[in-house]
């Protein structure tokens, strides 16, 4: 656990040299927002623009350390080498979209949509193949209230879960082949998703109080 807690350290440190070697090279106002088709509808400072990610992929690399400790429910520290896995995910997909964003800056055009499109296929099935190894806790997981006060309903909702993050994950790979789709595979399958999960949870739990 340690050694991935580091290796995700390193990257957020390389995000950081990234933004340091190529900052000479960009322009005064860079690209920071692109529209549902991929096009840049916003801009912001260099400075801002470049070091925003790496800002916030520290604060998310704390933010997640932190937690297990204030969990009242104790659970993420059962699933603590999943979690941290998530949390080198989460980094990793941090580092790549601010590799995107530096790119583009520099010159090259490409429709954005389509570059993340691979990196968010591969975060959401990865994590789908780890949502199932959750334990019981407030901060990670599909925390509804019917989940937080069973945890038979936490663990059927989570092997659900599981799937559809896995199915949303591959459906969204698709965007890559119908661009003009590519946002709503992307945005579509994990919305769908979040809805069928909360409303199975609670049908569970429903079915357990009857018994």
């Amino acid at each position: 656990m340690k050694k991935i807690r580091i290796f995700a350290l390193i990257l957020i440190l390389v995000s950081f040299a990234i933004s340091v070697y190529s900052y000479s090279d960009l322009p005064e106002k860079v690209a920071s927002h692109w529209n549902i088709n991929g096009e840049v509808d916003g801009y912001m400072p260099k400075f801002q623009g470049i070091f925003l990610i790496p800002v916030l992929s520290i604060i998310i690399y704390v933010l997640m350390l932190t937690l297990p400790k204030i969990d009242p429910l104790k659970g993420i520290k059962k699933f603590r080498k999943y979690y941290e896995f998530i949390l080198l995910l989460i980094i990793s997909f941090m580092v790549y979209i601010q590799i995107l964003i530096i790119l583009w800056n520099l010159g090259y055009s490409f429709n954005f949509i389509i570059g993340i499109t691979p990196a968010f296929s591969l975060l959401f099935i990865l994590i789908g193949f780890r949502l199932r190894y959750t334990k019981q806790n407030w901060f990670m997981g599909i925390r509804t209230p019917w989940t937080l006060s069973s945890k038979k309903v936490w663990k059927k909702t989570h092997v659900l879960g599981s799937k559809l993050f896995i199915v949303s994950g591959i459906l969204s790979f698709f965007g890559i082949f119908f661009k003009k789709y590519a946002f709503f595979l992307l945005i579509a399958p994990v919305i769908i998703s979040t809805f069928i999960v909360f409303v199975y949870s609670y049908i569970i739990y429903k079915g357990l109080k009857k018994k």
